[in-house]
């Protein structure tokens, strides 16, 4: 278990799903916690209450990642709740999922504000602390694997994420001689309350179990994939990607090659 005990993070779109099993799981691992909601309140309470069952302290704090204006209110107020800020994760996005041709481009910009736009200014602020205090600091980003396969129907989704895949390099790059390192974390296709947006339990339920590992993934299997990036064990991870998805990018779907009978 990572000891990321007096450590100050916060957690982007954390009152549901990964987030939030990431806030969790830092708090189980010993850190003080910020986590953002934009509009589920009732849910980003209870996750603060969830942190401090674990032994963990919380805080709950309204923004909306579209605004850039609030993510810089998120970042300051956590300063103020906390003392300062040692570990950035990046979580919050929205998606609409439609082929291109027929996209609505005020969904399709959504999507990039939030998911892209939304992401760089929340690491360009916390960072800019993290280096006012000289004192290092871990930044992760929760990506996918829509940085690099085209899924259709998810094209601004798929834009933001690759772009989100480079913002992280390259800020690796960056603050190395800060001592921040810069990581990635790719989930596979998680049980999370966003996928039922797209599709029925039904769905969920058939299409996990042909996946190479028999299930979709567990949101605190994400969060614990975070604790040990941000644990002083992992110090010489930077720019890395570290993927968590029971092999969904295997070419799973080939195996009928092998098992097919004649």
């Amino acid at each position: 278990m990572a000891n990321l005990s007096g450590k100050r993070a916060i957690v982007s779109g954390a009152s549901l799903g990964i987030g939030r099993a990431v806030a969790i799981e830092l708090a189980r691992s010993g850190a003080e916690v910020v986590i953002n909601y934009r509009s589920h309140e009732q849910d980003a309470l209870q996750a603060v209450a969830e942190c401090e069952e674990v032994g963990g302290k919380a805080h709950a704090v309204k923004a909306d990642f579209g605004e850039e204006q609030q993510i810089q209110s998120l970042v300051e107020q956590s300063i103020q709740l906390m003392g300062g800020i040692d570990i950035v994760v990046s979580n919050a996005v929205y998606s609409d999922r439609h082929l291109f041709l027929d996209s609505d481009l005020n969904e399709f910009r959504k999507t990039i504000d939030v998911s892209m736009w939304g992401a760089f200014h929340f690491v360009r602020s916390a960072c800019r602390q993290m280096v006012e205090q000289n004192q290092g600091g871990n930044v992760v980003v929760i990506s996918s694997p829509h940085a690099h396969m085209a899924i259709p129907g998810a094209m601004a989704y798929n834009m933001a994420k690759a772009a989100n895949d480079q913002m992280a390099r390259t800020a690796a790059c960056e603050l190395a001689q800060h001592r921040i390192r810069v990581n990635i974390i790719h989930p596979g296709w998680t049980d999370t309350p966003g996928e039922r947006k797209f599709f029925s339990e039904e769905t969920l339920k058939a299409e996990g179990a042909k996946l190479p590992w028999g299930r979709l993934g567990k949101p605190e299997e994400i969060g614990r994939g975070v604790c040990f990036l941000c644990d002083a064990g992992s110090e010489y991870i930077t720019g890395s990607t570290l993927t968590i998805d029971g092999g969904i990018q295997l070419p799973w779907r080939e195996m009928y090659r092998i098992n097919e009978k004649p």
